[in-house]
This record gives C-alpha cells, sequence and structure tokens, in this order.
C-alpha cells in the first residue's frame, strides 16, 4: 500500500502518501537507500540499475527479493556474472557516500556523466501534442489523486498517447520506475517521449539519455545544466517558459 489513512486533530480523515526507506541492494551491497513510495518496487530495481549503467539489459538481473524491515524495505537484486564483474569493479573505487539526485556517484566529475548522442526518432510530436501529453497526465495518476503528494513519470507514443506511468513521492524515484517499466515490457525509449510532472532536472536528461528517450516535456522549467546536457545529448527538452511551453533545445535532427 502506498496510501496511509490519517486522522486530523480536528476531525475528518484525509489519504497520505506512504514515504519509507528503500534501500537498493545490488550483489549484497547497498548502492543507494532513497526516501520513496513502497510499490512497483522491482521496476525501481531494475530502472535504478539501467539509468544509473550498473547493468545494461534487464537480463543482467539474474533475481529480485523484497525484504521488509523494521526500518523500511530492502530491495535486493542479484547481478549476472559479467554485470556483477563491473559492479565490483566500480564499488572499488568509491571514495564517499552517495547522493540522494545523483545516486551511486562518488567523485564531483561523476556529476556530469558522459552521455550516448541520440539518433534522431522517426516520429514527430508537435508543441501542441505535448501539452497534450502534460494535460493528460492528470488523468493517469490515482496516487496524485488520493494523496496531493506525488510526482508521475509517463511515456507518450505516437498514435497512442501515455502508454506508461509510474508514480511515487520522488521525481527521480518515478522516472526509475518508468523506465524499468518499460524494459520489462520491451518498449524502446527511442519510441516515445519522456512526460514528467516535475521541473526538469540534470539527473532526469541523464537518466532519460542513458534509456535512449529522445525528447522530454514538463510543465515547469528546466534547470540550465539540464538544457546543457540535453543538448549535448540531442535530447530534445520542452517545458514550460512563463505561460507557454517552449522548446529548449532542438537538435538538428529535430523532430518537432
Amino acid at each position: 500500500m502506498s496510501v496511509s489513512d490519517w486522522a486530523l486533530p480536528g476531525g475528518g480523515r484525509v489519504q497520505l502518501a506512504q514515504e519509507v526507506p528503500v534501500a537498493l541492494i545490488y550483489d549484497g551491497v547497498a548502492q543507494a537507500v532513497m526516501m520513496a513510495s513502497p510499490g512497483d518496487l522491482e521496476d525501481f530495481a531494475l530502472g535504478f540499475a539501467l539509468s544509473e549503467g550498473l547493468i545494461e539489459t534487464p537480463a543482467e538481473i539474474t533475481r529480485y527479493e523484497i525484504a521488509h524491515q523494521e526500518a523500511g524495505i530492502e530491495l535486493r537484486s542479484w547481478l549476472a556474472a559479467p554485470a556483477g564483474a563491473r559492479f565490483a569493479q566500480r564499488r572499488r573505487a568509491t571514495i564517499g557516500p552517495v547522493g540522494c539526485g545523483l545516486c551511486g556517484i562518488e567523485q564531483l566529475e561523476q556529476a556530469r556523466r558522459s552521455l550516448p548522442r541520440l539518433r534522431p526518432a522517426a516520429w514527430q510530436i508537435t508543441p501542441q501534442q505535448a501539452e497534450a501529453a502534460i494535460d493528460a497526465l492528470r488523468h493517469h495518476q490515482p496516487l496524485q489523486d488520493e494523496t496531493r503528494a506525488a510526482h508521475a513519470s509517463a511515456f507518450w507514443q505516437p498514435g497512442r498517447g501515455i502508454v506508461a506511468l509510474r508514480e511515487d513521492v520522488g521525481r527521480h524515484n518515478a522516472l526509475d520506475k518508468l523506465i524499468g517499466a518499460l524494459a520489462r515490457a520491451g518498449i524502446a525509449g527511442a519510441s516515445g517521449a519522456l512526460v514528467m510532472t516535475s521541473r526538469l532536472s540534470v539527473d532526469l536528461v541523464q537518466k532519460a539519455a542513458i534509456y535512449g528517450i529522445p525528447v522530454i516535456a514538463g510543465p515547469s522549467a528546466p534547470t540550465a545544466l539540464a538544457v546543457t546536457e540535453a543538448e549535448a545529448a540531442g535530447l530534445t527538452l520542452i517545458a514550460r517558459a512563463g505561460r507557454n511551453l517552449a522548446i529548449f533545445t532542438q537538435p538538428q535532427e529535430a523532430i518537432i
């Protein structure tokens, strides 16, 4: 359950979003502890591993285990041999703790990841379609409807609209859960656009680029670094500028 029924001191009851510590553990080693909604946890483990470069394909996770502890949830995953060896080598290089926005990094330089240059998509999206996709999120968010405290990350495809969506109290978690759901369903990132409910920060751009998503749309302004990273990756960024949506990056291979 991701919702708690809560009694108010003055009378009445409300539905509150649950927020619990979730430890992401790979081959017995904790990579990060995130404050997250306790749902879609296998999607979370897979999406985090993919977006943070711990694995390259879903098949490189061989087994999952969800262990509920008094202090929170341990989300345990086991890696296939080549991925496990890469992960062990990465952990041997650790010199500091992980953070919550850019998880699993140990050095300042790693905050600016080397991102793949995305290929031009074989489909088109108009500014009007981007606006409609952002508006459509409001009708696909049961956790937000109940609690008014959740972010959503959705995947939009031309001719189909929103085909997948995940919610979480954390926007990074929502995106990792979405990436995990897409990978589990065999949906390629290049086949559609990412639509977020939150501001577009650099870590969201990085995660989208790693999964090969060529377009991100959101209702709030991006950060300057997010625009810089999107430009470098050849990713189209559509976000709010004043009252209207604006195209912040439009690579030469523009699809709009």
